[in-house]
């Protein structure tokens, strides 16, 4: 679905000081924006917030940067980690969101400087021509190695079935390990998932969610 253009969404993210503009400025520094030296989790497609916004929640000792492309798609992310978390003004949060093309990714962090990877629901490119935008294709596996620590994980949900085989592919092919995989995360033993937006919406629409779970090696 086109989102129509909200011109007053810039603005909301500028003025707030959890949203990061200027993007290359903070290679090798974001440390120093989150004032300590936690892990630094990133949420690639971050969406409406709620996935990031419970996340960084639940685990108050490590930091968070959600990345998503639309302004109109972010600023909802940005009110939601205000609820979520009841941000105030000035406060400071273990949460930073950035507008961000992620296929211009290249620069933004520094090597060893992302302790994990989220990608939750991720467009899946059925088309063969288009395979090399997915997220989880070995172009993208590869620039995401330059700033993942070694040792450090990768969680990868989706709905398609297609996507998932490949992406268990491409990530074996891209030095991954796979440590734990399912074509039913729901009905696992797997205890750590927070459920999306769009994962709420549409498992009650009996929708299952396949997830794997893969280690830098």
């Amino acid at each position: 679905m086109r989102l129509r253009k909200k011109y007053w969404a810039r603005p909301e993210l500028e003025a707030s000081h959890i949203v990061i503009t200027d993007q290359y400025e903070h290679k090798g520094k974001w440390k120093d924006e989150f004032k300590n030296s936690n892990e630094i989790h990133l949420e690639l497609g971050c969406g409406r917030g709620g996935f990031i916004s419970e996340k960084s929640k639940q685990n108050p000792s490590i930091n968070f940067v959600g990345i998503d492309l639309k302004d109109e798609v972010l600023v909802v992310a940005l009110r939601k980690v205000i609820e979520v978390r009841e941000l105030e003004e000035g406060q400071n949060i273990n949460v930073r969101l950035m507008p961000l093309n992620i296929a211009l990714i290249d620069g933004v962090f520094e090597k060893d400087e992302i302790n994990r990877i989220y990608i939750n629901f991720c467009n899946p490119w059925p088309k063969e021509r288009h395979n090399k935008r997915r997220l989880t294709h070995t172009k993208f596996l590869t620039n995401y190695k330059k700033f993942l620590k070694p040792g450090s994980e990768l969680w990868f949900k989706t709905d398609d079935t297609e996507l998932f085989e490949h992406s268990m592919e491409y990530f074996k092919e891209s030095g991954f390990e796979i440590l734990f995989s399912t074509y039913d995360l729901h009905n696992s033993d797997f205890k750590e998932n927070v459920v999306t937006e769009y994962e709420a919406k549409f498992t009650g629409l009996g929708m299952k969610t396949m997830f794997l779970q893969a280690k830098l090696k």
